[in-house]
């Protein structure tokens, strides 16, 4: 899978993932994440993760309704994390084969689209 943009990735769909393809090599996952700012690639290299501290809990709760419609549309969903009321964490990873498919990284992309609350720095 060559690395590509971001704004190349919001463009596709995610596609149907029921197994039987190879997850993509770690190699290749660090170069695609390289161009999503904000993502980190976990230390299995079966997933990748981003995090936010968003102004508030409805804020928080409006970013994981826009992103689960995100997901639903694409059929790809991810791993949705809420903590101490507005720490919100996302991660990624395609079940069927244990591990990162294009899918993840197209979702990520998605992901960065939405608009989100942060908290303000004093």
């Amino acid at each position: 899978m060559p690395a590509l943009a971001e704004s190349e990735l919001v463009k596709r769909k995610c596609k149907p993932c029921e197994g039987g393809v190879e997850a993509v090599p770690p190699e290749e996952a660090k170069a695609q994440i390289e161009k999503l700012p904000g993502w980190s690639l976990l230390a299995d290299s079966k997933k990748i993760r981003k995090q936010w501290v968003v102004k508030d809990f409805m804020s928080a709760i409006t970013f994981f309704n826009t992103v689960a419609k995100i997901a639903e549309a694409d059929d790809h969903h991810p791993d949705l994390h809420l903590s101490g009321y507005r720490n919100v964490a996302i991660e990624l990873s395609t079940h069927a084969i244990g591990g990162l498919s294009e899918n993840d990284f197209i979702l990520a992309a998605k992901i960065d689209q939405v608009p989100v609350e942060l908290k303000q720095k004093k």
